[in-house]
Parts: structure tokens; sequence; C-alpha cells
């Protein structure tokens, strides 16, 4: 077996090696050359998997090791007997913790608790539905809007409009779509940023053009009271440098960037590659994942919940750290910058999920607990399952 794969997928060759002859190359430079006598291609996000990418060759499978599949024209697979697959949900968490730690900074940065915040979902799938689950759980006020998402008494959903109108923290979690009866591209244009309250935080994590960015730019350029987190941004890796300036946090696209996430959909693209050409699965993931750098913290009982909860999510992820290297492409020379935004993602350092942290506390702050097994830290040592819910 021939496999072309894209050299940043985590694990590559631990996985795949084994199976076959596997090429690894720039995601974003693949070409109809490189794809001859090939037996599945493996992708991310980068590579844009068009009809005139693979006419000519012989590809019978193409995985993408990420949740989202815009950048692949599954229809043109589908029509010549391609199998197709993705990775739905891998770096779920990821994008969730991502949305936790801006909360977290903004929450010390502007002085809010955000127990005293209305939050609305936007796109109740993987991303969406995890962090609406949190919220609740946090005890945050919540709604969700998703016209596809089927309703239910349980939770609270909202047309738009509405929902623009209620809350303060407005997280988009939508896929990219352009056509059907609820295109996502510029779902958020100038009609819904003028509705916007005064001191709203928007958070985009998704997929860049479901926010206009040029009309989120004049907003802000006018003054509109807006607190703005981007991680995704029409014409990557083309990112506007004055938008950079204009938000209160700018990443480049690494919400999904966790270690686990990624290996995670490595993992799920491996199992399905197997059984599609009916290969030997006993891949033990779990045996090649390196361990985290910091395994354990431990709180005594003088520590708040705000602060237990706040001093542990920064001890896996600062997102700070990724909205300061993000600044360093603004006044840099477009071609450069564009190579910046690339090299941020290809060389991300390893970032790990909250579940990898275990967390020691003996003392009898129940909400401390429940709080931090609720944001989904180790919970062996703090005795989740003996705590009050109520």
């Amino acid at each position: 077996m021939k496999i072309v794969a894209d050299e940043n997928i985590p694990l590559l060759m631990e996985c795949f090696g084994a199976l076959g002859e596997v090429i690894a190359l720039p995601g974003r430079d693949m070409t109809t050359k490189d794809l001859q006598d090939v037996d599945a291609l493996l992708v991310r996000s980068v590579t844009k998997v068009t009809e005139s990418l693979i006419r000519n060759s012989t590809i019978k499978f193409v995985g993408t090791c990420t949740a989202g599949f815009d950048h692949v024209n599954h229809a043109y697979l589908a029509n010549r007997g391609i199998a197709f697959t993705n990775a739905p949900g891998c770096n779920a968490t990821s994008v969730v913790e991502y949305v936790l730690s801006a909360l977290d900074i903004l929450a010390e940065k502007d002085n809010f608790d955000l127990h005293h915040r209305t939050v609305g979902v936007v796109g109740k799938g993987q991303v969406g539905g995890r962090l609406y689950d949190i919220l609740e759980q946090l005890g945050v006020k919540v709604y969700a809007n998703d016209p596809l998402c089927e309703q239910n008494s349980a939770i609270r959903f909202l047309e738009l409009d509405e929902l623009i109108e209620r809350c303060d923290v407005i997280c988009l979690h939508t896929p990219l779509t352009t056509e059907g009866a609820y295109p996502t591209h510029h779902l958020i244009g100038k009609k819904q940023l003028d509705a916007m309250n005064p001191s709203t935080i928007l958070i985009s994590a998704g997929r860049g053009p479901v926010v206009d960015n040029e009309a989120l730019k004049q907003a802000l350029k006018k003054g509109q009271d807006l607190t703005v987190v981007l991680d995704v941004w029409e014409y990557e890796p083309d990112v506007d440098p004055e938008l950079i300036q204009l938000v209160d946090i700018a990443t480049p696209h690494i919400a999904g960037y966790s270690l686990d996430g990624k290996i995670r959909g490595t993992e799920m693209i491996y199992r399905f590659l197997c059984e599609y050409f009916e290969l030997s699965d006993d891949l033990d993931v779990a045996a090649i994942i390196p361990a985290p750098a910091l395994k354990q913290l431990e709180f005594s009982d003088s520590v708040s919940a705000r602060d237990a909860c706040s001093i542990a999510i920064r001890a896996v992820y600062d997102i700070r750290r990724d909205d300061s290297n993000m600044r360093k492409l603004i006044h840099r020379p477009e071609v450069e910058r564009k190579q910046m935004f690339d090299s941020l993602r290809k060389n991300y350092a390893e970032r790990r999920e909250f579940n990898t942290l275990s967390i020691s506390y003996t003392g009898s702050n129940k909400l401390l607990k429940r709080e931090l097994c609720a944001l989904g830290f180790d919970a062996a040592l703090l005795n989740c399952s003996l705590i009050d819910q109520k």
C-alpha cells in the first residue's frame, strides 16, 4: 500500500508506517503529481481536496484527521467511488478548553464572574454541545442556536436574533456552509454586530468566514464596545493584520490543536483505513502517547473555587501565549505573514487537555470540587462521585 500524508499529522509513522509506504508532504503544497499510484490520501484542513487535485489519481481512500471537512469535495469523491471519512469530535474537547481559557483570562482582565453572564452557543454539534453541557454544570445560564439540531425541552434554544439580544457572551461553533436553508457564511455580519449589546464577548473558534471579518473590523474601528476572541480568519493564511490589532485575543487557528485531540484524529482515521482495506487493527495508541509535562496539582483548603479553576486552567493551557505569538505577524510583509501563520500552526507547542492533570484536594469546599470536575480535570483524587451535585 502507498499512502501520501500531511507531514504534520501527529504519530504519522508510528500509526501508518507498518501498513505500507508512507510519503509525508507539506499539506498546503500537495499536487496531482504527488498522488500518482497512491492508494490512500491523509490530510488536514490546509489541503484542499478538489477534483483537480485527485482527478487522475488511483486513490481509493481519503481521510482527513480533522472534525471539519469543508476543505474536501466529498461529493466528487462519492461519484468516483472513493471512500472518505473525517474524524468527528476528535478535537471538540480541545476547542471547548480554548474557549474556557479565553473566558478565564477575560474574566480576570475585565473583572467579571462568568456565573453572572449569559452565554449563547451558536452551533450545537460536537463542540457546541460539549460547551453547553459544561457551562450548565458550572451553573452558567446558557442558550443555544442551531436550526439543524433536534429541539427538545432540556435545551434552551433561541433564534439567532433573540440569542444576540439576550446573551452577553456569544460563542460560534458552526461548520461553514454556503448553500441550503441555513448557510453559515457571514452568519455574523454588520446587522448582527450592530444588534449586540455593549460589552458583548464574541468568540469565533469554528470557521473563519462565519464572521464577516471586514464588517467586524469596521465595527471595532468605529469603537463598538465588543470584546472579541478570534481563532479563525477569513482568507487564511492571509490574515488581516489590522484586525489582529483590534481584537482582544488573536490566535492562529489552533483552538483544536491539543496533542490529545490531534492524536485522537490520527487514531480515528487509522481505524477507518484499516477497516476499509481489511487490514489488521492492532495499534495501541495509548502506549505511544507521551506523558504530560505536568501531571498533578495540589490545592489547600484556603483557595477559592474561582482561583483554583483559574490556576488549573492556566497550568494546562494559557491562551495568552498564543495571542502573543500571533501579534508578531502584525508588522510583517504579506508573504512573510502567511508563512509565519502556517509556521505557528506547524510548530505549535505541545498542549495537553484538562483531563491529563490530576487535582489533589482534601478540603471541604464542594463548589471547588464540583467546578474542577465539570471542567474536566482528572477527578480521581477529588472524589467527585461523592459530591452533592445540588
